[in-house]
């Protein structure tokens, strides 16, 4: 069964879900939700099926956070074009 290891980084489950409420971006939200689940007693597969993402996806989110904490799951930007609001002449 995989697990949470929230101990590791001196963290509870209530410090996971007031993650899942006030981190600053959405998707960090949103694995820190995962993780809170999980650690309450539900699967990686419910916990997926929940918030319609693949369970492999999940339990990545899991591994990271064991490995890393915090740095491991929180959403950083990788590429792409840059939001439009933030482009400036030397962007185009």
């Amino acid at each position: 069964m995989l697990k949470v290891n929230y101990k590791k980084w001196h963290q509870t489950p209530n410090d996971l879900r007031e993650q899942a409420l006030t981190a600053e971006h959405p998707r960090t939200r949103e694995r820190y939700l995962a993780l809170y689940e999980i650690s309450q007693g539900k699967s990686a597969n419910q916990v997926s099926i929940e918030i319609k993402r693949r369970s492999h996806t999940v339990m990545d989110w899991v591994h990271k956070y064991n490995l890393e904490g915090h740095k491991g799951i929180c959403y950083r930007r990788t590429g792409g074009r840059a939001p439009f609001f933030l482009q400036t002449s030397s962007n185009i």
